[in-house]
């Protein structure tokens, strides 16, 4: 029995369960114990695909290969580390009365239903399923970010759902496209959505059709990535949802979405033999790292800071894709997993700094080095390797993107550099007043979870350092599937 079984079956019983006993005290246990039998079988799936190679399983309907398993397993990591980070959080949330029993249950069953939309995205070979996982997992975050059922949560919530219902509408169109291409090419008996088959025959897909496609799915699922224009829903759900989302949104939904998109881009490279996808990747995405810097500077809110933040980096990441070389690809891969485990623990620090100060306003979060030193040095040190100080692994795929966009696409280079530096000041004179700056604060009642920060930045300190072996093959042959 393959342990697709297990990576798809786990988070969707463990939100089965979860939806009749999530309201229990041992409720936010069992949450990390299926999670933490996600990660194991994700684990043992990528063990498999590294020693036999790529998998076609159940008629052709999923597909696991070198682009996708190592994305499964980070999402089952980073699932598995905020399920953890999340036991203490809401303990305290209902503490707080901010979280009531039918929440609990309502959070916990999302959550795992979440992660389940997330997996199946990636592993599915169907272009069709990676957009009804796309709308489900839409569907589940719009219940997690309105969770605490406050007006502004509830307007968010609402925002989200309309302005990537629209988004993945576009994405329903581009797929049909996608269709008819295959259509032309297969005939009506073997006309398929499956990728495999499309990437068999992408250099016969009608041009027209398949530039049309890529131009709808790449606005589609560019507005689950935060892709400006598209982002105006991404401050909004991460400064009104419970951290725990906040987290696995930028950690890990984004990825998800960039991913869609990838696959699409290798379908429309074959059937064109031209630059078009990429080209339009490098727009929107130095128009997100531009556009995102500068928003940066005016946020009050730091929830809200650290999601700019998030569109910052996706739109590196798509620029770094729209370049297109092995060596941009395999820097956008590496990108992609430092971003999801700083970011993260980024979200981690917040959340327990905000509980502590009972705000989410930057001004009125002083101190946090004095009240619990670990929260704050946890806190430092994630933005200093969010905002590339060597030697986090951020550092190292920014310095690849950054050295690959001067010698292939010098225009961009300069826009670059300018969106970073705005970044870094932005951040770091917000920041520091928040760890280092007096205070009066008391520490919460339950100790926080910090196993799950510090264990995000150890990692993001490898990658910088030194890239495994078994790592580094995986990011050369991922790079090569996405060609270039």
């Amino acid at each position: 029995m393959s342990a697709l079984v297990f990576v798809l079956g786990i988070p969707l019983l463990g939100g089965l369960a979860l939806a009749f006993y999530g309201h229990r005290l041992w409720a936010r246990d069992v949450n990390v114990g299926f999670s933490l039998g996600t990660f194991l079988a994700a684990c043992f799936l990528t063990n498999h695909t590294i020693d036999h190679g790529p998998e076609l399983l159940w008629d052709q309907q999923f597909y696991i290969d070198q682009l996708n398993v190592f994305l499964v397993t980070l999402t089952a990591f980073v699932s598995l580390t905020t399920a953890i980070f999340s036991r203490p959080y809401m303990r305290v949330e209902q503490d707080h009365g901010k979280m009531t029993p039918p929440r609990m249950r309502l959070y916990h069953s999302m959550y795992q239903l979440f992660s389940f939309t997330m997996l199946l995205g990636f592993t599915t070979n169907n272009l069709g399923i990676i957009w009804v996982a796309m709308e489900a997992a839409t569907l589940t975050t719009v219940l997690l970010v309105s969770v605490y059922r406050t007006s502004a949560s509830l307007e968010a919530a609402w925002k989200y759902f309309i302005l990537c219902g629209v988004g993945i509408a576009q994405a329903l169109f581009g797929t049909i496209l996608l269709y008819m291409a295959a259509d032309k090419v297969l005939g009506a008996e073997h006309a398929t959505l499956l990728w495999t088959s499309l990437n068999d025959v992408k250099g016969q897909l009608d041009p027209t059709i398949i530039t049309l496609a890529f131009v709808f799915l790449l606005i589609g699922y560019g507005t689950k990535v935060g892709l400006v224009p598209l982002h105006s829903w991404l401050p909004d759900a991460h400064a009104e949802g419970p951290t725990p989302v906040s987290a696995v949104l930028s950690g890990l939904l984004l990825n998800v979405a960039m991913y869609a998109v990838l696959r699409c881009k290798v379908l429309t490279d074959g059937a064109l033999g031209t630059q078009m996808a990429g080209q339009l990747m490098m727009g929107f995405g130095l128009l997100s790292v531009t556009v995102a810097a500068f928003f940066l500077s005016r946020q009050k809110d730091v929830k809200r800071m650290f999601s700019y933040s998030s569109i910052e980096h996706m739109g590196l990441i798509t620029f770094a894709f729209g370049m297109g070389s092995p060596l941009a690809n395999f820097a956008g891969l590496l990108h992609m997993t430092v971003h999801s485990l700083v970011k993260s623990a980024i979200f981690f620090t917040v959340g327990h700094a905000t509980q502590k100060a009972g705000t989410q306003v930057m001004s009125e979060i002083r101190g946090l080095i004095k009240v619990n030193p670990t929260v704050g040095w946890g806190l430092m040190l994630g933005v200093m390797a969010i905002l590339g100080m060597p030697p986090f692994g951020v550092f190292a795929s920014e310095f690849l993107i950054l050295t690959t966009a001067m010698r292939e696409q010098p225009w961009a280079a300069p826009f670059l550099f300018l969106a970073l530096g705005i970044a870094f000041a932005s951040i770091l004179a917000r920041v520091l007043p928040m760890v280092f700056g007096d205070t009066t604060l008391k520490p919460l009642a339950h100790p926080p979870a910090l196993l799950p920060v510090f264990l995000h930045l150890v990692l993001a300190l490898v990658l910088g350092l030194y890239i495994p072996p078994y790592l580094n093959g995986w990011y050369v042959q991922a790079a090569a599937l996405l060609g270039g």
